[in-house]
């Protein structure tokens, strides 16, 4: 059993105040969160860095991935160290992903950027439904989506700032091998526990 961030970026992105070092050093020190996913705007820029400063440590993973700007909606891409050529369709991207043995998932579909009810007419592999930059109804709305859809819902802060940090997770029933975990991810092998969000305001 694993606890992981599936959404985190970094100052690769534009928005983002978190570097490398406070996402490693935060890992290092977080008691029971040690995997994320590194997703940042359109880039993925700070991949290498990233897993360079995370090598030392055997207790953590980080798993390569990014967020696509879609004009329909973002996309989280989960397993790839790749950027898909563009133009970004939603079908090009979960092409894309699923050619590269990566993971498709909505990300917060009922928020800015969201794309909303658009998602049902694709075959995505898991949707948002915790976003830790969401509001309640919106989270609630994005696991309503998940279920209508027939996938697994995942959890992920939407990090952009050191305390945002593992402040959301999902529990993933694997190990720590970054393969094993997005099959976990696909299969529905995850859960969304009560102390999954440290937001109050957003409780799920």
């Amino acid at each position: 059993m694993i606890y992981a961030d599936f959404h985190i970026h970094t100052i690769y992105s534009n928005d983002s105040t978190i570097t490398p070092k406070n996402l490693v050093n935060h890992l290092v020190g977080h008691n029971f969160v040690k995997v994320v996913a590194i997703t940042d705007h359109d880039t993925i820029k700070g991949l290498n860095e990233i897993i360079k400063l995370a090598a030392p440590y055997p207790d953590i993973r980080i798993i390569p991935g990014v967020e696509i700007s879609t004009n329909q909606g973002d996309i989280l891409v989960l397993g790839t160290t790749e950027i898909p050529k563009k133009p970004w369709t939603i079908e090009a991207i979960i092409d894309f992903t699923h050619s590269v043995g990566g993971l498709s998932i909505v990300a917060h579909p009922y928020r800015e950027y969201g794309m909303g009810d658009i998602a049902k007419d694709h075959k995505f592999d898991a949707v948002e439904v915790l976003n830790g930059e969401s509001s309640l109804d919106a989270n609630r709305q994005a696991k309503k989506l998940a279920k209508t859809m027939k996938v697994p819902g995942i959890a992920g802060s939407d990090a952009h700032s050191p305390a945002e940090i593992c402040s959301v997770f999902t529990e993933v029933r694997a190990s720590l091998d970054i393969e094993e975990i997005l099959k976990s991810i696909k299969k529905g092998f995850v859960s969304i526990p009560p102390k999954a969000n440290s937001n109050k305001n957003i409780n799920f």
